[in-house]
């Protein structure tokens, strides 16, 4: 499949500023334009990451994002896979431009959450899994957070002090980042004395639930050269795989896994696909990946996407990480955004926001949190019910 390039990328700074969303979306909107040289009235497709926390026009996003930026009579469409969202508004945009309909097309997602936990919106729907698992078991995410991380202590022998690790690594990495929500550098003990909420996570295991947006340009090569992009960084691989039956791993918003009584299990789990789905459409493997921006939601899962991601066998991320070697100026660096746990979760911007952070690394503008000489660089991200999402850059 060709390669598409981004000739632009843009970015709302995450925080809590209880904002009308779209005012975040328009302002990376605009930002990401500006950084392509394209004109708002020359882009063909809006594609908009749904919000599901802001009315009628988070559910039309892309419709929301083009009237705040002026109609411009372009195509446009809204996409929602929680989580994985700005992913698959990433993988609409890139089928239009594949297949003739427009040369160049704007990405955004943005979210304005309340305070605390996310749950469900308003109602009784018995027939929703989402709104059972909290009325049935009061299961918010971070009961799901807090069972990952027990499996992976009793499975892999994984320690509280591992998954710290993890937090002091990113918040070295976050107080480089002026559009992080969470600039503050921790040390084992801050996270360790911080107060538990899913044992064995403690609050500063686990991220918050932040306002934020991200937008991307994204165009055929031979539109970014028209405008003088010569070396674009270029989406080579685009993953929204979904699991195959049966999946026996707990996960959000289930609360039973299907069973291997009758058949037989897939060779690859969930998160591994993936992965191998980015890989086999780039043409490369995780020993070309030289930066990561991986989905944690919790300490402990950013040390599963090592494993699902190649980077490490399984059973071997703690000690990829006792190393240093995920650190900046180790042998792969990830999250040097600082991840979720400096910026929040803002659903549908978030996955987008990952692809920002692959861009300026592999442009080299990343300042002081840059990585040297990376080439490639890959996304993990996942969306309830089965959405996955990945997407690999390179120049």
């Amino acid at each position: 499949m060709d390669d598409l390039a981004i000739i632009g990328v843009g970015m709302h700074p995450w925080g809590k500023w209880g904002r009308n969303f779209a005012e975040y979306g328009t302002f990376a909107a605009r930002e990401a334009l500006a950084e392509a040289r394209v004109d708002w009235r020359d882009i063909g497709y809006i594609s908009g990451a749904i919000t599901v926390r802001n009315g009628y026009p988070g559910y039309v996003a892309g419709s929301t994002f083009a009237r705040a930026l002026g109609f411009n009579g372009a195509q446009v469409s809204s996409s929602y896979s929680a989580c994985a969202s700005g992913v698959t508004a990433l993988q609409v945009a890139r089928g239009q431009i594949l297949s003739g309909v427009t040369e160049v097309a704007l990405v955004v997602g943005a979210d304005t959450t309340p305070k605390g936990f996310l749950k469900p919106n308003e109602g009784d729907r018995p027939d929703d899994l989402d709104w059972l698992r909290f009325k049935l078991v009061g299961a918010t995410n971070p009961v799901y957070f807090g069972l990952n991380a027990r499996r992976r202590m009793d499975v892999f022998g994984a320690t509280s002090e591992d998954f710290a690790r993890v937090k002091v690594k990113n918040s070295r990495h976050a107080v480089h980042n002026e559009r992080a929500r969470f600039t503050k550098e921790y040390d084992v003990d801050d996270v360790l004395n911080s107060p538990v909420v899913s044992d064995p996570l403690r609050l500063l295991d686990i991220c918050a639930t932040s306002d934020g947006g991200a937008a991307l340009v994204v165009c055929s090569l031979d539109y970014a050269r028209s405008l003088g992009h010569d070396d674009p960084v270029r989406i080579g691989g685009l993953s929204t795989v979904t699991p195959t039956y049966p999946d026996t791993m707990i996960d959000l918003p289930y609360i039973a896994t299907d069973s291997a009584g009758a058949t037989a299990e897939p060779l690859r789990g969930f998160k591994e696909s993936i992965g191998d789905k980015v890989y086999e459409e780039a043409g490369l493997g995780p020993e070309d990946v030289d930066v990561a921006e991986v989905y944690d939601l919790s300490s402990s899962l950013e040390l599963d996407w090592y494993e699902q991601l190649g980077f490490c066998a399984e059973g071997e991320a703690e000690q990829m990480l006792r190393n240093g070697d995920t650190e900046i100026g180790g042998r792969l660096p990830v999250n040097p955004s600082g991840g979720l746990g400096a910026f929040g979760e803002a659903v549908p911007a978030q996955a987008i926001a990952q692809v920002c952070e692959l861009v300026w690394q592999l442009r080299g503008q990343a300042g002081r949190r840059q990585v040297e000489g990376a080439r490639v660089g890959i996304t993990a991200n996942q969306g309830l019910f089965g959405h996955g999402s990945s997407v690999l850059v390179r120049r």
